[in-house]
């Protein structure tokens, strides 16, 4: 019985000492939970803080709309052949105009020998216009190449407009801690942290704008060329006669720029001609002794 009593005895101070212990645990955490926290730190590193809670905001934003508000950039390129390049061109800034847009590139090429007359224009449609616009475009001639590509931006406008937001914030705290500045030391702080949260925040929202530009118009590179219709060289007989022909009008235009080489100089070489052959002439006969008179002339004296 003695063993068993001891048993007893120790099971007894083992449960007494485990609540003790549990009451000073919760003590301690009751009394964690009612001291207050620590309020966040203020002044310049504020932006950070709240910079991050906009963020998060703006991410949650992002997907309670789903796919119901998207950013998503929009280009393409396309190839078109008509009959006379240089002057559909004219009807592509019309149709481009007409749905609201722009014409940003423009070039055109005459045709040569070996290459047909084609044009480039990059243009900026509104992207809720694009579909059509295109369709209208394929009107003019026959699309044989057309790519369009997209890329979703949403994530990267709501973090630009989160920033621009803390920014905005931060740049308000920092007036106010000017305003309240008891020191040059301090003050000049507040300034040189605004000039640098003034300049961050204009840089966002260029960015931010360039950025809602290329969302809201789309750019469309258009190529055009003019179809050209195959030529057949003919054979046989009239193959050979048409190249026999054709070398007689090649030898004839050789011979006739050779002719109108030499007509300068050769009107130059009649002229001295004339002139030298009647001088010679003269000396010719001066130099001659006089020979014996004519038979007639001896009869008449």
């Amino acid at each position: 019985m003695r063993p068993m009593r001891w048993v007893a005895v120790l099971v007894l101070v083992v449960l007494a000492l485990s609540g003790c212990t549990g009451n000073g645990a919760d003590s301690q955490s009751a009394g964690s939970a009612a001291a207050p926290a620590p309020a966040p730190a203020g002044g310049f590193g504020a932006a950070e803080d709240s910079g991050e809670a906009a963020r998060e905001q703006s991410e949650s934003d992002a997907a309670a709309d789903g796919d119901a508000d998207r950013d998503v950039i929009t280009t393409g390129s396309m190839l078109l052949v008509v009959d006379d390049a240089r002057a559909a061109v004219d009807d592509v800034v019309r149709l481009v105009e007409g749905s609201g847009g722009r014409v940003d590139e423009r070039s055109e090429q005459a045709g040569t020998d070996d290459a047909a007359p084609s044009a480039s224009l990059v243009v900026r449609i509104p992207a809720a216009e694009l579909t059509a616009t295109i369709e209208d475009l394929e009107a003019l001639g026959e699309s044989r190449d057309l790519q369009i590509a997209s890329q979703d931006v949403t994530r990267t406008t709501r973090d630009l407009d989160a920033r621009i937001t803390a920014l905005r914030a931060s740049t308000e705290r920092l007036i106010g801690i000017m305003g309240q500045a008891e020191t040059s030391e301090a003050l000049v702080a507040a300034e040189s942290a605004l000039s640098q949260r003034q300049a961050d925040l204009e840089s966002l929202k260029s960015e931010r704008a360039q950025l809602a530009d290329q969302v809201a118009m789309s750019t469309l590179r258009i190529n055009l060329v003019t179809e050209s219709s195959p030529t057949l060289a003919p054979g046989g007989f009239v193959g050979g006669l048409t190249t026999g022909w054709e070398a007689l009008v090649s030898f004839a235009s050789a011979a006739l720029v050779v002719l109108g080489t030499l007509l300068p100089w050769l009107a130059v070489l009649a002229l001295l001609a004339a002139v030298a052959v009647p001088l010679w002439r003269r000396r010719r006969g001066a130099g001659d002794p006089a020979g014996p008179p004519e038979p007639q002339e001896a009869a008449a004296g």
